[in-house]
């Protein structure tokens, strides 16, 4: 090559460098490797060579070499061809090209890799069962059916933001995948819309969520004098009008935040009003006691308020309405034997005690309870069940029941009639709810034996 046209070759190489924010010794370099695979394929070239590049000539020679066993260079001479020039043309255009393709992948990479966390906003460019693209301008991201909201519809060429959650680097770039449904797109968005939390303020210490549906989100202050959930819902809602308005709809509560579990429980189950909570720190559990009127509205739709509830705070949430709470407690002195209803190898339906004994036949219930005995078929789904459980008492698969201890004649088997429910009524559960599937299980009878009353008793008695 002349020197004209090193000096203009090296002028190409420093605009192509500085165009696409590549270094000039990053292509040099990667020139002279590529010099070197292609001395090699020529006729009678040497095993080993190293290519220069005078980055102020751009003068180009190959030095080749001579090893001995141990790897160390014993002779080196200019082996450089006649024609080399045009060689070192051919070869610098295609590898200039790869670097610059390869310079890119890793620029795209390098400015996603450390993002991951954040939100970014595309425009949607394919969408199918599988997967949805998103176009971030320099870079694609992947938004797959897993991480999308249900019954979200995605229109071609629409804005829409996305929580990155991982950038993977592959031969082909950078793969960021992004999520609609991840916890963390709630707060990146809250920090757009609330300056107090963008300055940290504010904090969000706890998001659960349901995508599509509902999210609450427990907020604190570290300034005494800024509210919390005012700066987060804005005048008039505006501020949490637009984050509802990002994911399309969705509700989201607000609640602020308390280091005291007990408050933090009332609180995370707004709206409903509380009354009060028992915190069983073994079992993780924690009981609420609420009025009867705001039982419903403590449990949500199908348990959605509870739920979201028991995720914010990290407690297993038991909500129990104050008559319930009366019913249990009315009957936690009650003493209980349990048995079940079997059928014998004659076909009868007979009483069977659980600690063992003889089982005992509905007439001898009577006779030992000194009243109707009630039929095993009143215990039969859809049926009246006079043996229908009080609250506190258990029911269990194959008609595992209880009844109370008696004494006096008929004291191996259950007592008197207890209370009543009314035919084709549903089983009440320890809880006093409605349970369908209390009622009939596995097509057999659910059975609680009832209470033995003391003027039954002593009726048995004599």
């Amino acid at each position: 090559m002349a020197m004209k046209d090193n000096l203009a070759f090296l002028d190409a190489l420093q605009q192509v460098a500085a165009d696409k924010g590549i270094s000039v010794d990053v292509l040099l370099d990667a020139l002279a490797n590529a010099l070197v695979a292609a001395y090699k394929r020529m006729p009678g070239a040497a095993e080993e060579a190293v290519v220069t590049v005078e980055p102020e000539t751009g003068d180009i020679r190959v030095y080749a070499q001579e090893l001995d066993e141990d790897g160390t260079v014993v002779r080196e001479w200019d082996d450089t061809p006649k024609d080399f020039g045009r060689i070192a043309a051919q070869t610098a255009k295609q590898v200039i090209f790869q670097r610059i393709r390869e310079a890119e992948r890793d620029q795209k990479y390098e400015e996603y890799a450390g993002r991951e966390g954040d939100i970014v906003t595309g425009i949607i460019q394919q969408s199918d069962n599988r997967y949805t693209l998103l176009d971030l301008g320099k870079v694609e991201a992947l938004l797959p059916q897993a991480e999308q909201v249900p019954f979200e519809h995605y229109e071609h060429n629409a804005r829409l933001k996305a929580y990155i959650v991982e950038v993977r680097k592959t031969s082909k770039g950078p793969q960021i995948v992004v999520s609609r449904t991840h916890p963390g797109l709630i707060k990146r968005l809250f920090e757009l819309e609330v300056p107090e939390i963008a300055n940290g303020i504010v904090e969000i210490k706890a998001v659960a969520r349901e995508p599509g549906h509902r999210t609450k989100i427990a907020v604190w202050s570290n300034d005494p004098n800024v509210d919390p959930v005012g700066a987060c819902v804005g005048a008039r809602g505006a501020r949490v009008r637009m984050v509802t308005t990002e994911l399309r709809g969705e509700k989201i509560d607000i609640v602020p935040y308390s280091e005291d579990p007990r408050e933090f429980v009332m609180r995370a189950l707004q709206p409903a009003k509380v009354k009060d909570v028992q915190l069983d720190e073994e079992s993780g559990t924690a009981t609420v006691v609420v009025n009867d009127y705001q039982l419903s509205l403590a449990i949500g739709k199908e348990g959605q308020n509870a739920r979201l509830a028991a995720r914010l705070t990290g407690w297993r949430i038991d909500i129990k309405s104050e008559s319930q709470l009366a019913e249990e407690q009315a009957y936690a002195n009650e003493e209980w034997a349990e048995g079940e209803w079997v059928q014998n190898d004659a076909g009868e339906m007979v009483w069977q005690p659980a600690g063992g004994g003889e089982p005992l036949s509905a007439e001898e219930w009577e006779a030992g309870s000194g009243g109707e005995a009630p039929t095993p078929e009143s215990f039969s789904a859809g049926g009246s069940s006079s043996g229908a459980s009080p609250a506190g008492a258990s029911s269990t698969e194959e008609g595992v029941g209880e009844a109370p201890h008696t004494e006096g004649p008929g004291a191996e088997g259950p007592g008197a009639e207890g209370p009543s429910a009314g035919a084709g009524e549903e089983a009440v559960d320890a809880t006093g709810a409605v349970d369908a599937e209390a009622s009939s299980r596995d097509g057999e009878a659910v059975v609680v034996g009832p209470e033995l009353s003391a003027a039954s008793r002593d009726e048995g008695a004599n």
